[in-house]
């Protein structure tokens, strides 16, 4: 088992590089929040829209098959599973609201008389009413070959499954939504390194500063934080391996032996995990480092080149397209 090789979501693809590694961070920074906050309130087309270019850009870019079989195929059980469940359920439309007041309300006897119904004018040239007061009509009847369509709400009905047009609308955006959410978060991950991250978002809350936020100091405490988490999985891996070459009889042990010797593989954990950290505080301290502002380290330089404000440009049209499609209700 190799947890740092083996977990299906936020891994970094390291090789081969694509397209998408080359692009400035900061831009797709701004990509991912475009993908992420965009379909608020957007209409159906738009939402499916965002999957296909969030698909088109993962074929574009020429990801191994192993990878994209981790990374997509979860993601693409799960929201299927959430279509599915969501459109065989109940839409909430049928639902019946009581009104505060009665319905027959109390009528006072002393309230006017309604007036009573004017007598009937005939015309002129039927002053005793003999002739037939039916008006003709010569509008000829529509031809049955141009009537419409009836509107049917219920689209499938098997058994006690019932898909209706609301619950394949409100299926369709929620599944959409979960994946724009997670797979555009996976891409992102899968095509950023962690100081890449962490040097764009140090860009972006840089003006901060002139109201003496710390601005460097939290960018050096993600920095550490993304690098300790392979530490930790590196950890939990060599523990794991540590109990299975034992060959525990874990029947033997019972259910309190095995809680008990759980609880003591968690201690070591944390034991361990505390040394990793003083180690890295130590090698810090060492190598003269006193604090963020006399001694900053650049992780990366970030320079805009030309496919950068290509891509750019093509998310300022993006966002054009979607103010011109408006907002819609949920």
């Amino acid at each position: 088992m190799d947890l740092l090789r083996s977990l299906p979501l936020g891994l970094y693809l390291e090789q081969p590089i694509t397209w998408l590694h080359r692009i400035d961070p900061r831009v797709k920074t701004a990509w991912l929040m475009t993908f992420l906050v965009t379909p608020l309130l957007a209409p159906l087309s738009w939402r499916i829209g965002i999957v296909a270019v969030l698909l088109a850009i993962t074929l574009s870019a020429r990801i191994p098959w192993r990878v994209l079989r981790q990374q997509v195929g979860w993601v693409l059980l799960f929201c299927t599973l959430v279509l599915g469940i969501t459109a065989v359920m109940p839409d909430g439309s049928d639902v019946r609201y009581q009104s505060r007041l009665p319905a027959n309300e109390l009528q006072f006897s002393q309230s006017p008389p309604s007036p009573s119904n004017p007598p009937e004018q005939r015309p002129w040239y039927n002053p005793m009413g003999w002739l037939s007061s039916s008006p003709r009509s010569s509008s000829p009847s529509p031809s049955p070959s141009f009537a419409r369509k009836p509107y049917q709400y219920t689209l499938l009905k098997a058994g006690p499954l019932t898909i209706t047009r609301r619950s394949l609308q409100l299926g369709i955006q929620i599944a959409t939504s979960y994946f724009t959410l997670i797979y555009g978060t996976t891409l992102f991950l899968l095509t950023t390194a962690p100081e890449e991250i962490t040097a764009a978002l140090e860009q972006f809350i840089r003006p901060l500063r002139r109201w003496k936020i710390p601005v460097i100091e939290i960018g050096l405490t993600l920095t550490l934080s993304l690098r300790f988490i392979p530490l930790v999985l590196e950890e939990v891996q060599n523990l794991v391996r540590s109990v299975r070459t034992r060959a525990i009889n874990w029947q033997k042990l019972g259910l309190r032996g095995a809680a008990q010797l759980w609880l003591t593989v968690a201690d070591r954990l944390i034991g361990n995990l505390f040394l990793r950290a003083e180690q890295i505080s130590s090698a810090m301290t060492v190598r003269g480092f006193t604090s963020p502002n006399r001694h900053q380290v650049q992780w990366q330089q970030l320079r805009m080149k030309l496919r950068d404000w290509w891509a750019l440009s093509l998310l300022c049209l993006l966002l054009v397209l979607r103010v011109s499609l408006g907002m819609t209700s949920l």
